[in-house]
């Protein structure tokens, strides 16, 4: 029987509460459920309800520290820093964000590093968060290896995701979030669970040959992007989000981790600006120039970035979050097992 919708702050607390009875600790399972259901609500499947179960594999198998309390180090200057203590990064942001927002206002620009954090989640919630209190921002990190660089034959970068916000009065900002490879590795993981080919392009197999099963893929590599383009990015963002921040890159992950069936630890950078700082004493107001820009981009019939997302997040606010029978059933499975369901 199909089950009525059901409200974010309503999924919030049911996905907090699995996340307790896992043991997660209330500021990391709030913060936890928070980016799931926010992901959920926006259809984004792939970064939804499903990633709990990969959350709970990862705790059971005593590769994230559940009870961690992240801790800010501020020296004053623009380099702020959130020592995650082995936790999960949302935590870590949700406490260095508002810092993080107020420094930028002040210097113009400044960073947020999250060193020894378990990674899951989309970064279109940090982008959002910060464009949210009028700042432009960037967010990237490394995963671990599952990519080929282009040429290569052998995974060796990360999916390696790169998000970009930018604040727009009375209304959604200008966000886009994409990995550096050609899909998610969650993407490869849904049509692995539905039984479908993958596109052309998309991966090679552990011989380095093209493939469209999810299984040889999984087994052997995804693509970047672009090519050359997208590997050189994805590269860019291990030195930056990986060497610079003096934390994991993508092989080193997946060798501290032993393998890739649980999430990875690694660190994660964002860079927050103020728009206003910036464009202070030049002609013009940043925002309305950036307005005219967007409206020449729609007046061409294109499309902004996360529009799909944002008209998403539009019904599930107004008519609640629709579950299928199916995702119901494994919420109240997780609910009623916790890490016994893993």
């Amino acid at each position: 029987m199909t089950q009525a919708p059901i409200t974010s702050l309503d999924l919030t607390i049911r996905v907090a509460d699995i996340f307790r009875g896992a043991g997660v600790d209330d500021v990391q399972a709030d913060a936890l459920a928070r980016v799931i259901v926010a992901a959920e609500r926006d259809a984004c499947k792939s970064h939804g309800l499903y990633r709990i179960a990969g959350c709970l594999r990862t705790i059971r198998a005593g590769k994230v520290a559940p009870q961690a309390v992240p801790v800010l180090a501020d020296d004053g200057s623009g380099i702020l820093r959130i020592d995650a203590k082995g936790g999960f990064s949302c935590a870590g942001f949700e406490l260095g964000a508002p810092v993080l927002a107020e420094r930028a206002r002040a210097l113009g620009v400044a960073t947020l590093v999250i060193n020894d954090c378990t990674h899951f989640s989309a970064l279109w919630p940090e982008v959002e968060a910060l464009a949210s209190m009028g700042l432009a921002a960037l967010a990237m990190c490394p995963s671990y290896a599952t990519v080929a660089p282009t040429g290569g034959t052998q995974a060796l970068l990360g999916t390696n995701p790169i998000a970009f916000g930018w604040p727009r009065p009375d209304q959604y900002p200008y966000v886009f979030d994409f990995a550096t490879s050609v899909a998610a590795r969650g993407e490869v993981e849904l049509h692995g669970r539905a039984g479908t080919p993958l596109p052309e392009g998309w991966a090679i197999d552990a011989e380095g040959q093209p493939t469209t099963d999810p299984d040889r893929a999984l087994e052997g590599a995804m693509l970047p992007f672009g090519g050359h383009k997208g590997s050189a990015i994805s590269t860019m963002i291990e030195l930056l989000a990986g060497a610079m921040i003096g934390d994991l890159t993508s092989p080193e992950a997946r060798d501290s981790l032993g393998g890739m069936w649980l999430l990875p630890r690694h660190g994660e950078l964002i860079l927050a600006f103020s728009p206003e700082r910036f464009a202070a004493g030049r002609p013009g107001d940043p925002f309305s120039r950036a307005e005219g820009l967007f409206e020449a981009i729609l007046g061409q019939g294109a499309r902004l970035p996360s529009q799909r997302r944002f008209a998403a997040r539009a019904v599930s606010e107004a008519e609640g979050i629709r579950l299928s029978d199916t995702e119901w059933e494994e919420l109240e499975r997780l609910q009623a097992l916790g890490l016994d369901a893993v």
